[in-house]
């Protein structure tokens, strides 16, 4: 895997090799490799800055990672996406009360911003009473006990149909999906699930995805 697959496998939840504690390598351009204790000759995971993207051409999920406990305020307002400044306004609101977001996913007229519940609990209704007053939005909702799946890999982007084999995948194990986003760059696909389908989901896409 690249640096940047390590980088989204560990904010996302993987606890095995944090990014940070291997930051004087990468520095460096200097590889990595991982091996197994008990199985010492096995090649393990070589972590590099890049890779020939023309080898391992079957392999384009890295990784499946992620983590419980989250919230997710959601509002909407009509015409919000003609009005200019509105999603400054409600990510400022949460920035005056020290939280960090995790993601953003937005459609037309509504947006969601998705934290920890464990960092927005003391000051959420303060936060909600601010937004309020701030942007006037028509709806307000929070929708607590929601976890957070991350599928990651370089590859992703020029393989088509992986997202409909995601979520096809967690569909057919009556899975419900609470929230899609994806990166820029398309090295991951982020979805939201109830806290209480989170460990089936994990097992659901790396059975799917035979990693």
């Amino acid at each position: 895997m690249t640096y940047d697959e390590l980088r989204e496998l560990s904010y996302s939840g993987a606890q095995v090799l944090h990014e940070g504690a291997i930051y004087p390598v990468r520095e460096k351009n200097i590889p990595l490799n991982i091996r197994n204790t008990n199985a010492p000759d096995h090649p393990g995971t070589m972590i590099r800055e890049r890779f020939d993207s023309g080898k391992d051409p079957d392999r384009f999920i890295t990784g499946i990672t992620g983590r419980k406990d989250f919230s997710v305020v959601s509002l909407s307002k009509r015409g919000m996406s003609n009005q200019v400044g509105v999603l400054r306004k409600i990510l400022t609101v949460f920035e005056r009360h020290n939280i960090s977001i995790d993601y953003t996913p937005s459609g037309i007229d509504n947006v969601s911003v998705v934290v920890p519940t464990e960092a927005i609990a003391a000051s959420l209704y303060p936060i909600l009473a601010e937004i309020q007053q701030e942007v006037r939005p028509d709806s307000l909702v929070v929708h607590d006990q929601i976890a957070i799946v991350a599928a990651v890999g370089r590859q992703m982007a020029f393989r088509p149909g992986i997202s409909g084999k995601l979520f096809g995948a967690l569909g057919r194990a009556g899975i419900n999906i609470r929230i899609i986003n994806q990166s820029p760059d398309e090295l991951n696909i982020i979805i939201g699930v109830d806290n209480r389908d989170f460990a089936r989901a994990i097992q659901v896409l790396y059975e799917s995805f035979a990693i």
